[in-house]
């Protein structure tokens, strides 16, 4: 009795204890609140997200360690700020997506099937393989390769369909819509994206080479017919309402069988001088057009009525000549949207093949700006339009492929991006085409809660050969309560195949206890660079109250990949330590890569929250943030960087060399995209012609035209000399193995560029890359007169190049001293241990490289060196395994072409041979490779 009664006692002195604490803890935030003039009324009414472990009616039953309150504690108190009103995340309220990409279980292997097929294949049907390749390669997201299997496939393209889509896709991945001023028929200068030559039928092997001629009008467009022989025999006149036409009636017959049988054969109108033509559907003003077209074969001087009048009466008397030469003409009319939009549904019914191909290509090249015009959305969302499309030719899987991509980018889980999907479903007719098609639907109705259909489509991708959609399915039994079974499936492909990181991370979702921590760990071993495990590992410490582990946990991540999900998360966890500035830096950040974003899973946007959050730290003015960006550049971070030019635009957006910075950061974070949007706003916001050029130059730099580059560059120089423009110059003429003569002109246009007015910032890369080019023409000493100038104004990744020169000079002391200043300066140093391993011994080298790799598990150099002592110890499984581990993450052009080289070196020469393939499906002129293969060819078959 008396236990029963000290229990209760003590049950009654802990529940009084935290009544204490959480009442003091809420009078402390009100009175706080209140100061900073917060008015949490409106931003508090939600229903809390993680509801405490204990009984609303008996919240007590046991006393509770201290340990055990303090999670529920600080997050019962954090929902009741507005900094985070939603609380903290929770391990059991997150999952991965499902990736939309196709994903092979063996990369290596299907790299290879494919390159097999191109090398098979006749250039003119390849086309669409490399579609495949690039429905391929879209798990390795790097935009550049995507942007070459595109050209591929737009240059071995013969139908003008297909031309048209390709050219449009290639300008959708560049974002021209965004340049101010744009025209959706603006041309680059490469007969590849040309938008006029897309209208032409025929393959040319030699045209991705080729400049385009867009300044001239495609006037042979209905021009250059040949009068066709007929009869000159007589007139014969026709009768439209009042009004007569003569036309000669040989030639008139000489347009079509009908015309010819109605004019010389058994009709009565045989026998006619004059022909009732009131109720045939053509004015006089048309007829007398005809006329004109059968003594001259032109059309130049018909109006488009009149055109659409001539069509018509060509596809009402079946004149073919006719009706070809009104469908070019008309498609070479067609400048603008709002024309295609109305000639579309005119053109589909006359069944204008060329015509329907220059409407397409108009609404296609303002995509996604009309994506959601409901003509557009007419034109291709239903069964029926599809149908309508087709009889024309113009429907067809690539069409869709593009389409529901551009969908998929602007909202998942849109209707239209259903309709579209659905639509790519009906057109696809090979394996991979149905795997792609069922499992993109898949995964857009998995977000749409539509479940059951979502695992039909996901088990239909199963059998047309995509296992990756396993996880689709177990994902779709997963919400529908069926865990166990979730697990079993992922399970038994673990056992079926050789496991990979995504299978373990796929895993972990329905395994429990100390497997579910196994599982995420694996994942990691298995593929460092899958974000899911480090954000789980990072929010179970938070739920341990471990938040500054958590910290370190995403900085694992972030510090080699950067994604908004992990930044997110960490500004999460810097709110909750009240480290506002840190908080405030990556939610910059996230505004950069993304300026809409949502945080809190959406409810609340980025911005606001950078609003709340800035009342509670020192305010930088413009000259604070000049010095905080000088400072964060100098210590290579990059994110903070992004962040201090995020807080200047703010003040200052229409600055369009604070774009250009943010581009050139975000590049070299490997955001590709985000850094186009940034240089097109730069381009956009230019006050000047000559500024506006040098931009447009970075543009086709970065997306793979340099010579239109530095035609950009010599313009902008014409009119004005700048730093920009002739760094621009030098740093594209620099991107080819250079001669003594080429790189003594490099060097003449960076002295000129240093020369012009620009920041420390830039002169700093400017005397970097002149250091770069002094080393090559071994010219040390005034190489590191440049690194050190460049030093003097905080350019600290000029250390590298120093040690390089110093390297050179065969003092690799000086050179490991130079790399021990950069990795003790430098925020992101994973590329300072892997140079600096190169200037010390072997067992310094292994250290400094192993650091490397566990900084940035994404640089290959290290698995190589590794890969490469294993294998000159003789150790040759081992040196195989190295490369293997990295391959399995990263399919690396370099390391396959190594390992195939271990292969053939063990007289292995069907793996040699696969990898070489695999390296030449990512790269097929990477000379390298192609020696290896042809030399392991010969070595296989006389082993045969």
């Amino acid at each position: 009795m008396s236990t029963c009664t000290d229990s209760n006692e003590e049950r009654n002195i802990w529940k009084s204890r935290f009544v204490s604490l959480i009442r003091r803890y809420s009078l402390e935030l009100s009175h706080t609140m209140r100061g900073r003039g917060f008015k949490l009324k409106d931003r508090c009414k939600t229903t809390q997200v993680h509801p405490s472990e204990t009984s609303t009616s008996n919240p007590f039953p046991f006393p509770f360690p201290i340990s055990k309150l303090h999670f529920p504690t600080i997050n019962s108190i954090l929902q009741e700020s507005a900094f985070l009103p939603y609380g903290l995340p929770r391990t059991d309220s997150f999952e991965p997506p499902v990736e939309l990409c196709l994903k092979s279980v063996d990369f290596v292997e299907s790299l290879a099937e494919l390159y097999r097929k191109i090398q098979m294949t006749q250039d003119f049907d390849k086309s669409l393989v490399y579609l495949e390749q690039y429905a391929l390669l879209c798990s390795l997201g790097d935009p550049k390769l995507l942007r070459r299997c595109l050209q591929s496939a737009r240059l071995h393209a013969v139908d003008v369909h297909s031309k048209v889509v390709l050219s449009a896709w290639l300008r959708f991945e560049r974002r021209e819509d965004e340049l101010v001023g744009s025209s959706a028929l603006d041309c680059i200068g490469r007969v590849v994206e040309c938008p006029n030559a897309a209208l032409l039928h025929g393959y040319d092997p030699n045209s991705v080479f080729d400049h385009c001629l867009c300044s001239n009008e495609i006037s042979h467009f209905g021009n250059n017919f040949l009068s066709s022989e007929s009869q000159e025999d007589g007139v014969v006149c026709f009768c439209i309402g009042n009004e007569e036409v003569n036309c000669i009636r040989g030639k008139i017959a000489a347009l079509s069988a009908p015309l010819k049988s109605m004019l010389y054969g058994n009709f009565i109108e045989s026998d006619k001088q004059r022909i009732d033509f009131t109720h045939v559907g053509i004015s006089a003003d048309g007829m007398r057009a005809v006329d004109f077209f059968t003594r001259t074969r032109r059309l130049d001087s018909c109006s488009p009525n009149l055109l659409l009048e001539l069509l018509s009466f060509a596809n009402r008397f079946c004149c073919e000549e006719m009706k070809s030469a009104c469908d070019c003409y008309l498609a070479s009319l067609l400048s603008d949207i709002d024309e295609a939009l109305v000639l579309i549904d005119y053109a589909l019914e006359e069944r204008a093949h060329l015509l329907v191909a220059s409407c397409l290509q108009l609404m296609l090249r303002e995509l996604p700006g009309y994506l959601y015009n409901p003509r557009v959305l007419n034109t291709f969302c239903s069964s029926e339009a599809r149908e309508r499309l087709a009889t024309v030719g113009q429907a067809s899987f690539l069409l869709y492929y593009f389409l529901s991509q551009v969908a998929i980018e602007d909202n998942m889980m849109s209707k239209v991006t259903v309709m579209l999907l659905e639509r790519l479903k009906e057109c696809a007719s090979e394996r991979w085409q149905k795997a792609l098609a069922l499992h993109q639907l898949g995964c857009v109705l998995l977000e749409r809660k539509d479940y059951k259909e979502a695992q039909h489509c996901f088990e239909m991708a199963i059998e047309a050969g995509n296992i990756y959609s396993i996880v689709g399915v177990a994902r779709t039994k997963l919400k529908q309560g069926q865990r166990f079974l979730a697990y079993e499936l992922i399970n038994d492909i673990i056992t079926k195949y050789k496991p990979t990181g995504w299978m373990y991370q796929e895993r972990s979702l329905y395994s429990l206890g100390k497997q579910k921590i196994l599982d995420v760990n694996d994942a990691t071993r298995l593929d460092p660079t899958l974000s899911f495990p480090y954000k789980y590992r990072a929010i179970a410490m938070v739920e341990d109250s471990q938040i500054e582990a958590a910290v370190a946990e995403i900085n694992r991540i972030v510090d080699f990949k950067v994604s908004p999900d992990c930044i997110e998360l960490r500004a999460w966890c810097f709110i909750a330590l009240e480290d506002y500035q840190s908080a405030i830096r990556d939610i910059r950040a996230l505004l950069t890569l993304d300026p809409n974003f949502m945080m809190f899973r959406g409810k609340m946007r980025a911005d606001h929250l950078v609003e709340l959050l800035s009342q509670h730290v020192q305010p930088w003015s413009p000259a604070d943030c000049w010095m905080q960006l000088y400072d964060r550049w100098s210590f290579v971070d990059d994110i903070g960087s992004l962040a201090v030019i995020h807080q200047m635009l703010i003040n200052d957006p229409g600055r369009s060399v604070l774009r250009f910075r943010q581009s050139l950061l975000l590049l070299r974070l490997n955001c590709q995209k985000a850094a186009m949007r940034s240089l097109r706003l730069a381009r956009n916001h230019s006050t000047s012609k000559y500024e506006k050029l040098v931009y447009e130059g970075w543009i086709l730099y970065d997306t793979g035209h340099r010579e239109e580059a530095l035609a950009k560059a010599e313009e902008s120089i014409s009119i004005q000399r700048s730093f920009e423009a002739f760094f621009l110059k030098a740093y594209a003429l620099a991107d080819t193995t250079l001669d003594s003569e080429s790189s003594s002109y490099v060097i003449q246009l960076l002295e000129e560029a240093l020369k012009c007015p620009s920041d420390g910032l830039r002169k700093g890369q400017a005397l970097n890359n002149l250091g770069s080019i002094y080393v090559d023409c071994n010219k040390l000493d005034l190489a590191a007169d440049c690194y050190v100038s460049a030093l003097e104004i905080k350019h600290t990744r000029a250390h590298q190049g120093l040690a390089r020169a110093y390297h050179l000079k065969n003092d690799r002391k000086a050179a490991y001293e130079e790399m021990t200043k950069l990795i003790d300066k430098a925020q992101n140093k994973a590329s300072a241990y892997e140079k600096r391993s190169e200037y010390c011994d072997r067992d310094m080298a292994s250290n400094d490289l192993s650091m490397a790799t566990q900084l940035d598990p994404l640089r290959t150099y290290p698995y190589r060196y590794r890969a490469a002592v294993l294998m000159d110890d003789q150790r040759e499984t081992e040196a195989v395994e190295e490369l293997t581990g990295a391959i399995s993450f990263k399919p690396d052009l370099q390391m396959l072409n190594l390992r195939a080289a271990f292969h053939e070196s063990m007289t292995d020469f069907s793996r040699a041979l696969q990898d070489c393939e695999a390296a030449l499906c990512l790269d097929s002129n990477h000379k390298d490779t192609l020696d290896l293969y042809s030399r392991t060819r010969i070595q296989a078959r006389q082993n045969t």
